[in-house]
């Protein structure tokens, strides 16, 4: 399940953009779904999104939009992808 960019990009603020997201988490952890939110861009999303669950992000934080040959390369760089706080 998604997260729209436009629930992330204030994260972690207003409080309706939080309860939003604290729904999307839960409703998609109890129907055993994936969590990907959209739009990452800080290190403080990203830190904010970890400790309400959410495993995997995409955004600028990561990478521009690139081509499917970049793309490969970026699967095979060191650079990490996921959501990942430190020790998990």
């Amino acid at each position: 399940m998604k997260i729209d960019r436009a629930f992330v990009t204030n994260l972690p603020d207003p409080k309706d953009a939080v309860a939003i997201v604290r729904a999307i988490i839960s409703m998609a952890q109890n129907l055993d779904l994936k969590i990907i939110a959209e739009g990452v861009e800080t290190e403080n999303q990203v830190t904010f999104l970890h400790a309400l669950g959410c495993q995997t992000g995409q955004g600028y934080l990561f990478s521009k939009p690139v081509s499917a040959e970049d793309f490969v390369n970026l699967l095979t760089s060191s650079r990490k992808i996921f959501l990942a706080a430190e020790g998990a």
